[in-house]
């Protein structure tokens, strides 16, 4: 089922949480909504839960104005940051609470709670059924808390940083079960977090926000390599931002003035990707079709994979990543001219 908000609107005080946000989420698809702190995505995924009242819009499932419907006459199910699982109950009253609620019948509450434990891959554990919350790892408990928001069959899917609490490689490998889950289902799933890698891992749209309104939306591909603006291009992947100049077949960089013809002219913000930079030792010309910062390294950091080396740029820190370490001094980051990206800085032109 299509779910659509139309020109949402929603205030605290002088702050602007939502800005006439208006998205098509599309049926069956997972579309993670990314974004800084502070953007506005949470504020929006409860604005379509039904949790926070907006002050203009609407929201559309299927159809459907739901704008003024209470949270529990949506059909929707969230899943938490914090599990949300109440501690003095076993899993299989903590799963079996909304079909209880409903009045179904016991022996079908049964048998859908082993059903959904089966389809979150924790059932074959042992006497998993009567344990408590405590009683289980966080990766456990966040796949009781999965469970019981499919147990009842909502017509939406919704899930607030679900994975945020947990350690990296369980992350990882649950990224992976939600995705199956979803599409195992088939459920028209929203998902809210601040991790870009996770969101590129796991949706079918990502939706990018900043201070209230939508940046870019597409696939993931698409948001991470056509990036829009200079706010896309940076926070995606680790990037590197410099301010300048663009001139006719030039880019003037504090005292250095670069080959490059750009689509914009004045004030401009370069934007480039650590991995997509090499480091060449000393003060050198780049190759052709390089761009050739002059600058010099003054730290690096090992992180397994790839060194992380810092340079000072015209009073700016950039951060190139490569497989061989680069000593400290005089270095040039060599820059593919098609992996540069190049916008008007805000204002420009005003």
């Amino acid at each position: 089922m299509e779910v659509r908000v139309e020109g949402l609107r929603k205030r605290y005080g002088r702050v602007a949480a939502l800005e006439g946000v208006s998205i098509a989420f599309p049926s069956g698809g997972l579309t993670a909504i990314l974004g800084p702190s502070g953007c506005g995505k949470t504020t929006l995924l409860r604005s379509v839960a039904g949790f926070v009242p907006v002050d203009g819009g609407r929201v559309l499932f299927g159809g459907e104005d739901v704008t003024l419907l209470p949270p529990q006459a949506r059909g929707t199910a969230m899943v938490f940051q914090n599990y949300a699982l109440w501690p003095h109950m076993t899993v299989s009253d903590n799963v079996a609470y909304g079909l209880r609620l409903k009045g179904l019948p016991e022996e079908e509450v049964r048998a859908r709670v082993e059903k959904v434990l089966h389809l979150v891959e924790i059932g074959h554990l042992a006497g998993v059924m009567h344990r408590r919350p405590a009683e289980l790892s966080g990766g456990q408990q966040q796949r009781v808390a999965l469970a019981r928001a499919l147990v009842v069959e909502p017509r939406v899917l919704l899930m607030d940083e679900p994975l945020s609490n947990l350690d990296a490689k369980v992350r990882q490998r649950l990224r992976v079960e939600v995705r199956r889950l979803q599409k195992a289902v088939g459920i028209t799933a929203i998902y809210v977090t601040h991790d870009q890698e996770e969101a590129l891992a796991i949706a079918d749209t990502v939706v990018l926000m900043d201070a209230g309104q939508v940046v870019q939306m597409g696939s993931p591909q698409e948001i991470y390599f056509r990036p829009r603006t200079a706010f896309a291009a940076e926070f995606l992947g680790v990037s590197n931002q410099l301010r300048g100049t663009a001139e006719a077949g030039a880019l003037a960089i504090g005292a250095q003035r670069l080959a490059y013809t750009a689509s914009v002219r004045g004030p401009a913000i370069m934007v480039f990707k650590a991995s997509d930079a090499t480091l060449v030792p000393g003060a050198v010309p780049g190759e052709p079709e390089e761009v050739a910062l002059q600058g010099s390294l003054e730290e690096r950091l090992f992180l397994g994979a790839v060194y992380r080396h810092y340079v000072q740029v015209e009073g700016e820190t950039v951060m190139v990543d490569g497989a061989e370490p680069v000593d400290p001094g005089p270095v040039t980051v060599c820059i593919p001219a098609a992996k540069l990206q190049v916008y008007a800085a805000p204002g420009a032109g005003e």
